[in-house]
């Protein structure tokens, strides 16, 4: 994540801050796989208004769904279990700065966003796990933040994401915590957008 975010600044070291037309309005649609913290996989889809603060920056709200199927710790066993994730769903307000300078449709671009994140519910496979009413486990709702990463080329949208949501806590029929569910994940979007104005100054 480093490597990425550093290149992309070296992108625009020397570039004036020039690019999308301030004041106007864009939607933008991203999807692509997504990968919990410590395994398994994923895939997430974004959809997120946004207006132009400035030539090189806008604000948003992402309203993002990501379904991860992932290890949860469960307290009584000594070993990892496989979770199904039904739908892990966010409402995030974002920032994006650009490295643009007005000539080229090419944009690399560094954001951050806080926002509200809910893990709907987890069910765990209790064929491994006997004598234990397991049951449908419910997780906590989080607030956390996330930053991303990546180009725009076009009206056609290519970065990646890491969000900071913070573990959660599973519970049994009865509302006991029997275990821990690790909700960080990495994701690659692929995307385009709508409105904006353009990148070129002609």
């Amino acid at each position: 994540m480093k490597k990425l975010l550093t290149l992309i600044i070296l992108l625009g070291i020397g570039a004036a801050s020039y690019a999308q037309q301030a004041g106007k309005f864009r939607m933008g649609l991203e999807l692509g796989p997504a990968m919990p913290k410590d395994g398994g996989i994923g895939a997430l889809v974004n959809l997120e208004p946004k207006i132009n603060v400035a030539d090189n920056m806008n604000v948003g709200i992402r309203f993002g769904v990501a379904g991860l199927a992932k290890d949860v710790t469960y307290y009584d066993i000594t070993e990892d279990y496989e979770g199904e994730v039904s739908g892990n769903v966010s409402i995030t307000g974002t920032f994006d700065y650009y490295f643009n300078n007005g000539g080229s449709n090419f944009a690399p671009y560094i954001g951050a966003g806080f926002g509200y994140y809910g893990l709907s519910s987890v069910e765990i496979d209790a064929s491994n796990i006997d004598d234990v009413d397991v049951g449908n486990l419910e997780a906590n709702f989080k607030w956390a933040p996330m930053v991303r990463a990546g180009i725009e080329l076009g009206k056609f949208r290519m970065g990646a994401e890491y969000n900071f949501i913070p573990n959660s806590n599973l519970q049994d029929t009865s509302g006991t915590v029997i275990g821990e569910a690790i909700n960080q994940y990495f994701g690659f979007t692929l995307g385009f957008y709508v409105g904006g104005g353009r990148w070129r100054k002609n």
